[in-house]
């Protein structure tokens, strides 16, 4: 049986690129883009796009009839550093749109869900070298206390209901065909587009401050494969780790050096540095290499190389 996907927040950073994908393989008219205002023409043009607000089940359930929809991608989400500053808009939006995604699952409409979690629902009690699967969860920003809550109730309508739910904790995800969207590890992003624009970049977190990372393709290729993996390999019902890669802001502006000679970086952290700091330095991913095959592709050097090449190349084309 052919797959119909809805994809709620498809304008945001990972939504946009995970449609493009879904697209290419399901097919255009299979992948429905959803989100709360018009996406850019790219996104508008290459498929079906519904304006949808991500908490509205009444709503999302008229076009999952419509469609015929058998997945829902669930990525409306506020990120982490905005959420701080809208905290019960964050709860809110996070918390509403999952429930409302999962009783549609309950109620047998579609048969699956995706939704991500993150490095934040881990806390300034969590191990921060080779984080495992199962530790100590003590989330300390609103985004984060929104992923932990997030997985337990996905353990539990899996548990409950028998939802086929599935998950995966998103590390910084870094990529070129879009601009920030409000998280603390998007200095990441920035720093490519200051860097052939300005050459130079003020760095809101500190230079040895170590994050895990990963290049979108290996993000979107992550998800799609999970989603894919046989039922009965997805051994985790709350959230999978996943990781790629490490690194630190003066690591990130040494390696891009190697590329353009001339960049420089300065450092000033803000509030988002604590947040930062109670966040994993590097993940054990493991459970998810072993259940269902992850491996990822692009290490430091090949992202960089990667994404300085593309948007170099968009410079001269624009």
């Amino acid at each position: 049986m052919s797959e119909t996907i809805l994809i709620l927040g498809a304008s945001g950073q990972i939504g946009g690129e995970l449609t493009e994908k879904l697209r290419n393989i399901y097919g255009s008219n299979h992948v429905i883009a959803s989100d709360i205002r018009n996406g850019n023409d790219a996104l508008m043009n290459s498929g079906p796009f519904e304006i949808i607000d991500a908490t509205d089940k009444d709503g999302i359930l008229e076009i999952v009839q419509k469609y015929k929809v058998t997945q829902i991608y669930l990525l409306a989400a506020m990120l982490s550093a905005t959420g701080e500053q809208f905290p019960q808009k964050a709860w809110d939006l996070n918390m509403s749109s999952l429930l409302a995604v999962l009783d549609i699952a309950k109620e047998k409409h579609i048969n699956q869900v995706y939704w991500p979690s993150s490095i934040a629902a881990f806390g300034p009690t969590t191990p921060k070298i080779n984080t495992p699967q199962k530790t100590i969860m003590e989330p300390s920003t609103v985004y984060g206390i929104s992923k932990i809550s997030g997985e337990f109730w996905c353990n539990y309508y899996h548990e409950k209901f028998g939802v086929d739910v599935r998950s995966l904790r998103y590390p910084g995800i870094i990529t070129w065909k879009s601009k920030p969207g409000g998280g603390t590890t998007d200095y990441a992003v920035d720093i490519f587009f200051k860097a052939i624009e300005e050459g130079t970049y003020e760095c809101f977190l500190g230079e040895n401050t170590r994050l895990p990372m990963m290049y979108m393709e290996d993000a979107v290729n992550a998800t799609i494969k999970l989603m894919q993996a046989d039922a009965k390999d997805i051994k985790v019902r709350t959230s999978y780790n996943l990781s790629a890669i490490d690194f630190t802001p003066k690591e990130l502006a040494t390696q891009i050096q190697q590329f353009l000679p001339d960049f420089k970086i300065t450092y000033r952290p803000d509030f988002r540095q604590q947040i930062a700091d109670s966040w994993p330095q590097t993940i054990d991913d493991s459970e998810a290499r072993k259940d269902w095959n992850w491996s990822h592709k692009f290490d430091l050097s090949s992202m960089a190389n990667d994404i300085i090449k593309n948007l170099q190349a968009q410079k001269i084309n624009s």
